[in-house]
């Protein structure tokens, strides 16, 4: 008779970063003081006074709760960091953004994305102005800037995509998209393999660099061919 272990499904998270915490930190802050919607939270810098973490640290940690619908930025004086109003786009987000990591879904989080992909970059050229343009190519620049990692280069490609759903003129499409971003993010494996890493973020910030060169042409066929190498890769990288 075989004998069954109870850690058949054991399976063990990630750590997770300072920005995490701190975001987990900070919402506990708001729930805790019953802080609602329009209430002010502070700026970046009077939590990074308050806390002692990094600048970056601290601007991440808003950024996951704004991806979250918690926070809303509010420019000029008197502005800073504001509790969000509760949408129906921010509901939506946070069932997103509440499931569990399982193989499943994390393959159904990548086919939506995968989906959603093309309508979201064909939306972002309809808007794109030269000055989001310059944004666009500077966030791709940075992702071919040599000696980075896999961890940052992916980091940095989650960031030029939530630029590009920022641009889409359908918010909730916009929202789904970058809720998929957020949970593939946090679900996000290691490549891998050391020897060809150098290769495969070469070949894929140059497939970014021509999704936002047709981006910012308005070019619909070009948006289209950059999206399949995005999704099904180069030639070079499925041989």
């Amino acid at each position: 008779m075989t004998s069954t272990s109870h850690l058949d499904r054991l399976s063990v998270a990630a750590p997770r970063s300072r920005a995490d915490q701190l975001a987990d930190t900070l919402l506990t802050h708001i729930r805790e003081r019953g802080l609602r919607s329009g209430d002010r939270l502070g700026t970046l810098d009077e939590i990074r006074d308050e806390v002692g973490f990094a600048r970056t640290t601290v601007s991440e940690a808003v950024r996951l709760l704004r991806e979250r619908g918690v926070l809303e930025i509010r420019p000029g004086r008197g502005g800073g960091l504001f509790i969000a109003a509760e949408t129906p786009v921010v509901r939506m987000r946070h069932t997103l953004l509440t499931a569990q990591g399982s193989a499943d879904s994390v393959r159904d989080a990548i086919q939506l994305r995968e989906t959603l992909e093309e309508p979201i970059a064909l939306g972002a050229a309809e808007q794109c102005t030269e000055s989001d343009a310059a944004m666009l190519r500077a966030a791709a620049q940075e992702m071919a800037e040599p000696g980075i990692g896999y961890e940052e280069f992916i980091r940095r490609n989650w960031r030029l995509h939530e630029l590009i759903a920022g641009l889409s003129p359908n918010t909730m499409m916009s929202a789904v998209y970058i809720s998929c971003l957020g949970y593939l993010e946090r679900s996000e494996p290691a490549y891998g393999d050391s020897d060809r890493e150098s290769a495969y973020i070469s070949g894929r910030a140059g497939v970014h660099r021509e999704l936002v060169e047709a981006i910012a042409n308005r070019d619909p066929d070009g948006i289209r061919r950059a999206v399949r190498a995005h999704n099904h890769g180069t030639d070079e990288e499925t041989r």
